[in-house]
């Protein structure tokens, strides 16, 4: 569901885009259009990913279960962290329309970011929960961390810090 949320803001950041003026706005549904396009496939890889782990859990020998299932959660690992990265690349569309877009589109703009972040917190959470699973410790969770942390700046930047909730 973390890519049907990012690809739901980079639709969203595309439509602003559109009804925007100018160079900028072209360029920007075009990227918008492009991260769409990428991540939307996301979901469905994420569910053959998820297919995988549950089959490695199916399997009688102990010691092998042991290493498929890790082997499958450290490769359903890496479907998160790519929506994630399109989701802090949607954001930073959307900020830009917030900032330099159609005024009168501010508010689809800011709902663009926010889908954004929470696609990426929801990413990141999934690609932590499957690397602790494995019981594994890589340089992907401080990537992780470092997409989490770039979008939450990205959505306070864009509504202030006045967020409800």
């Amino acid at each position: 569901m973390a890519a049907v949320a990012v690809a739901l803001a980079a639709g969203l950041s595309g439509m602003a885009a559109r009804l925007s003026a100018g160079q900028l706005a072209d360029g920007l549904a075009e990227r918008a259009d492009a991260a769409r396009l990428r991540v939307a496939p996301l979901a469905r890889i994420d569910a053959e990913s998820y297919e995988r782990v549950l089959d490695a859990y199916r399997e009688p020998d102990s010691k092998t279960r042991r290493e498929r299932v890790s082997d499958a959660l450290s490769g359903a690992t890496d479907v998160p962290l790519a929506v994630a990265e399109v989701g802090n690349e949607v954001a930073g569309i959307a900020a830009r329309l917030v900032e330099e877009g159609n005024t009168n589109l501010v508010g689809d703009a800011i709902t663009a970011v926010l889908l954004a972040e929470a696609g990426v917190r929801a990413a990141v959470t999934l690609a932590e929960i499957n690397l602790s699973a494995a019981n594994l410790d890589d340089d992907r969770l401080g990537r992780a961390n470092e997409l989490v942390d770039e979008t939450a700046s990205t959505a306070r930047r864009i509504t202030g810090g006045h967020r409800r909730g």
